[in-house]
């Protein structure tokens, strides 16, 4: 089977969720769907979750740019549909530093962390089998290719505080600029959370200019809260990330937490190498 390599352009996919739909552009190209979870019913994004995790995937071809190979798919339900990103196992680039295989966990176990968390910055993402064997599925977002954290940044620091948090917390050895999205209705979205979760020190970011400023007291007790969800070791954060992560990573985050909470500022940049190559 030949398979085609998108152009970043769109035609009509309604997601037929009341709470979902959205307004979708139309071209004669490969579909991109418009759709946010923020401000959501949990039902909503249950729905959604369940659209991942039982639809049938039809594949519309490569996605450019990426390191490992990623498909657009095409998700049916019944009168459900969407767009979703699809990240085979088998289609991923061997790194030196993370176990083979694992990228696809560690993107579900993101989005695990950002629901914990209440944080609703990752979009929906399973892991379950497609086309090319087992692999993570997340709800494509549609944004502007040539917009990213350069470009808006600025604009939503109250957001980007958040995402830096994220970021400490899940140990992402990879926060490019392109790595932030934002959406029609201005929610910014987190993606790209493959090489995160190691029990060494990785952090690489683009995002410094709160280092060493004060972490907002609403987000430390989101952080808090999230610290018992962890410590919770029947809960169902807990027992979610066991089933994606190894032990030594889950503590490995642990320790992040109760630094994050025993400093109270955003840390600085350590002596290696801290913003992700390229940046963007």
């Amino acid at each position: 089977m030949a398979i085609s390599v998108l152009s970043v352009t769109a035609i009509a996919i309604r997601l037929g969720h009341p709470e979902f739909s959205s307004l979708i552009f139309m071209s004669d190209t490969p579909s991109l769907s418009r759709h946010t979870t923020q401000g959501r019913s949990s039902a909503a994004i249950q729905d959604v979750i369940d659209l991942l995790n039982l639809g049938q995937i039809e594949l519309e071809g490569l996605l450019p740019w990426s390191s490992n190979y990623t498909f657009l798919v095409k998700i049916i339900k019944g009168d459900m549909q969407g767009m979703a990103v699809y990240k085979p196992c088998k289609g991923e680039r061997p790194l030196w530093d993370f176990p083979s295989g694992t990228l696809a966990t560690r993107e579900v176990a993101a989005y695990v962390v950002s629901q914990s968390l209440d944080w609703p910055i990752v979009p929906p993402t399973i892991l379950r089998d497609g086309p090319h064997g087992r692999g993570m599925l997340q709800l494509f977002i549609d944004a502007d290719p040539e917009e990213h954290y350069y470009t808006f940044g600025n604009d939503f620091p109250d957001e980007f505080k958040r995402f830096a948090l994220f970021d400490i917390l899940i140990n992402n050895a990879d926060r490019k600029a392109g790595h932030c999205l934002r959406d029609d209705s201005d929610q910014i979205w987190a993606i790209d959370h493959g090489v995160c979760f190691h029990t060494d020190p990785k952090l690489r970011t683009v995002i410094w200019e709160f280092a060493d400023q004060p972490i907002p007291e609403n987000l430390l007790e989101d952080v808090t809260r999230f610290c018992k969800c962890l410590d919770d070791a029947s809960g169902e954060t807990r027992q979610k990330l066991q089933q994606l992560l190894t032990r030594d990573e889950i503590e490995a985050m642990q320790q992040r937490v109760d630094r994050l909470l025993t400093y109270t500022r955003f840390p600085k940049p350590g002596g290696q190498r801290h913003i992700p190559w390229p940046p963007v």
